[in-house]
């Protein structure tokens, strides 16, 4: 959001000498000595733990406006505030009276000089801590990261993502997604070998640059969109290697969906669409003469409306009417529809436009299911967010009910089991935080770029999901299917 606090409120400038030693991701809030998601403050550059912690940032911010409300209202206040801050780690800023994050900047661009500052010194210090670090660890006998969970110390096997300044939503990607091309396999590669510091995505990060241009820059994006255009891209890039011809010729002879190759989307099929490629079956129905048209639409993911009568609700606890389910959303998706006035269906039949109806069928499932809730709404002005919390299941998600011939299914064939979940914290899409949850190895990590924490499934079903992946449960042995 656009926030008009700034220009009270920032007034460090990135030469300061206030700042702590070390790199900003590591810096403690000078309350708790957290080194947990450190904010700054742009007044003072005093540091405290944020909103994920603690709060002693909030803390800080509500204890400078004390002395300002014994103000006489007539009384100009021209006193800084301490209402914005910087998170030292994913370089977003947070206003306390707007209660957001916000995207503007002051008229000197000084928001933006503090963050390439603390960008500087974060890399500073990664460099010169990279090689005792990675010697540290050649003579130790310890070769797997640890994590410290109540007290205890245990093995984890999984690293995070620095934040390359409002990077959070393709990070929360990248930490769901284990498959799949050069920069990309470097970094995924390096996610679960159990790095003792955060790895910093840096190449992968100007590879989006310059092949997706609509996510250049530091602004905050929509984690969906950056998924599908990263699966997308990497899917013509594979089939440009495709048996040594080039993708154009490639995209110019598969035009059009052969029947027996129906999940080729745009071209041959590649490792892309063999683990998130399903079918779709388009039924339209006339309802003057009863023509039906039947149409295949391959998916790499579903993006699912969360249904009207659960949009008010705001959490899971509220006792106002039953909670929404993902079976919900589901079935809003795979109902029978009739189109409105602005989609009349174009009946060959009756050669004009007429009312009718449409039903999605899923005529083949996908390895790994993306589900896509629709949290973001556009109204007459503003893109809003539903804040809607959705049910949904760790296991034995079933999708036979969905599927056009479920008769053809095993009895195990139809049943996914979660992997990863995206989750947008905030208000709005172009501000807020993503993290992700993911599970391996039988257990579940929180990934908060850098940060990385052990949790557990009750904490995972609360999530407030964005992204869901499920993956195809394994058939028992002995069964046909692989």
């Amino acid at each position: 959001m656009e926030c008009p606090h700034l220009s009270s409120s920032v007034c460090i400038t990135p030469d300061s000498a206030k700042f702590p030693n070390g790199s900003p991701s590591s810096w403690c809030c000078s309350v708790c000595r957290s080194n947990k998601s450190p904010w700054v403050c742009l007044t003072c550059s005093s540091v405290h733990c944020g909103r994920y912690v603690n709060g002693h940032a909030k803390k800080h911010y509500e204890d400078a406006q004390v002395p300002l409300a014994n103000h006489k209202k007539s009384e100009k206040q021209d006193k800084p505030q301490h209402t914005v801050c910087m998170d030292c780690s994913s370089y977003s800023t947070y206003c306390y009276r707007c209660d957001d994050f916000v995207v503007n900047d002051t008229k000197l661009g000084l928001v933006q000089k503090v963050r390439e500052h603390l960008q500087n010194l974060e890399n500073s210090a990664f460099t010169a801590d990279r090689h005792r670090k990675r010697k540290l660890l050649e003579n130790s006998s310890l070769n797997t990261k640890l994590l410290k969970v109540n007290g205890s110390t245990t093995g984890i096997c999984a690293t995070g993502l620095r934040n390359l300044g409002n990077t959070c939503f393709m990070n929360a990607i990248l930490q769901s997604l284990r498959s799949l091309v050069e920069e990309f396999r470097k970094t995924l590669c390096a996610l679960w070998q159990g790095s003792q510091t955060a790895f910093s995505p840096e190449s992968l990060f100007y590879v989006v640059w310059k092949i997706m241009p609509n996510f250049r820059g530091y602004q905050q994006q929509d984690a969906h969109e950056f998924m599908r255009y990263l699966l997308d891209h990497l899917h013509l890039e594979l089939q440009g290697g495709f048996n040594g011809v080039s993708r154009s010729a490639i995209l110019q002879e598969n035009s059009a969906l052969s029947g027996s190759n129906k999940c080729c989307i745009n071209g041959a099929s590649t490792v892309v669409t063999a683990i998130f490629g399903g079918i779709l079956q388009n039924e339209v129905n006339c309802l003057i003469c009863g023509t039906e048209s039947r149409k295949f639409d391959p998916f790499l993911d579903l993006s699912l409306d969360i249904p009207s009568q659960f949009r008010n609700k705001r959490s899971k606890n509220q006792e106002n009417g039953p909670v929404c389910s993902l079976r919900d959303c589901l079935r809003s998706f795979t109902d029978l529809e009739e189109l409105d006035e602005t989609e009349l269906y174009m009946c060959h039949k009756c050669k004009k436009k007429q009312k009718s109806t449409k039903k999605f069928w899923i005529q083949k499932l996908p390895k790994v299911l993306c589900l896509h809730l629709k949290r973001f709404h556009w109204t007459a002005y503003l893109r809003n967010k539903v804040d809607t919390y959705v049910e949904f299941p760790l296991r034995g998600l079933d999708m036979k009910c969905y599927l056009l011939e479920p008769e053809n299914s095993g009895p195990e064939s139809c049943l996914y089991d979660l992997a990863a979940v995206v989750v947008h914290h905030g208000s709005g899409v172009g501000s807020g935080h993503y993290t992700a949850y993911a599970t391996h190895e039988g257990r579940w990590f929180h990934f908060n770029d850098s940060t990385v924490t052990l949790t557990d499934e009750d904490t995972v079903v609360k999530a407030k999901a964005y992204i869901l992946f499920y993956v195809e449960r394994q058939a028992k042995a002995g069964s046909d299917k692989l």
